[in-house]
């Protein structure tokens, strides 16, 4: 079901769409019970129809919600409504450290300040059994007070470490256990 800027699904109206991924589409859009901002992450019909997929949403969910920490975007619910199942989530604005690459290297006060909450926020993940499954500068946001958020986990929960070289990045990162 294609939405578009006006339209509500439940007490969420749609305000913009903010993006676009292999698990969803992210619109921008308000609370009308809160008036507050929000991202809504919706399941395409067509992934919603494969069982899989559709647990993987599910625990995605579950995961998030588990969490409760200053460098991680916040899930405030999983909802279906009018046959379409969606995340209400944190809305962060700032911009995304990929684009904030593209202009230029980083001064290294505010890389070591960016690598020092990014690792604050996957060591909260970690400590909770979580993996964040796409970490990438496109998943990491900048505030304008200069604060990172960790964005869209596509988590998991890992039963025991594993390891393996990146050969896009060349080190070592883990990979979880799908469960």
């Amino acid at each position: 079901m294609p939405f578009e800027p006006g339209q509500k699904l439940s007490h969420y109206r749609f305000v913009e769409k903010i993006g676009e991924g292999g698990m969803g589409v992210v619109w921008k859009a308000v609370d009308t019970n809160l008036d507050r901002e929000v991202a809504i992450k919706l399941l395409p019909e067509t992934l919603a129809s494969d069982p899989h997929r559709l647990e993987r949403f599910k625990r995605e969910a579950r995961l998030l919600g588990s969490l409760n920490h200053a460098r991680i975007a916040a899930l405030y619910g999983l909802h279906e409504a009018d046959g379409v199942r969606f995340l209400s989530m944190e809305l962060i604005h700032g911009e995304e450290l990929a684009q904030r690459l593209k202009r230029g290297p980083v001064a290294p006060e505010q890389a070591l300040r960016i690598a020092l909450q990014l690792a604050e926020g996957l060591e909260a993940a970690h400590e909770s059994g979580i993996i964040h499954r796409d970490l990438k500068p496109a998943n990491i946001k900048l505030t304008a007070d200069g604060d990172v958020k960790i964005l869209d986990f596509g988590a998991d929960r890992r039963h025991k470490s594993q390891f393996h070289a990146s050969p896009k990045y060349g080190g070592l990162n883990q990979r979880p256990v799908t469960l």
